[in-house]
């Protein structure tokens, strides 16, 4: 059983028992238990329902492994041929680490 669930404007595919790395959420203490109710679309062994556009009574709750999690370095370059100019900047996404306890459909 697996459900498409909306989580801070992305969708992830929801699986009990699996890990997802969402962006930073502020409220998120660890060990808390956090429950979305934006289900897009839920499927019991081959069973599918598609919400219009959520699916009525459908949950995923999870639990949060660790509230601050910094992804890869990304490094963007800027560089302007025989001028001399040359800039270097970096940036580290910040995720919340989320681990699927259910899904409740």
């Amino acid at each position: 059983m697996y459900a498409i669930v909306e989580i801070q404007g992305q969708q992830f595919k929801a699986e009990a028992g699996k890990k997802l790395f969402v962006y930073h959420m502020q409220e998120a203490e660890n060990g808390a238990t956090v429950e979305f109710d934006r289900v897009l679309l839920v499927d019991k062994d081959g069973d599918i329902t598609v919400g219009t556009p959520t699916v009525e009574g459908a949950k995923v709750v999870c639990e949060v492994k660790s509230p601050l999690v910094k992804g890869d370095k990304v490094l963007v370059f800027h560089k302007k041929r025989r001028k001399g100019y040359r800039k270097l900047n970096g940036h580290r996404q910040q995720f919340t680490e989320l681990t699927i306890k259910e899904v409740v459909a």
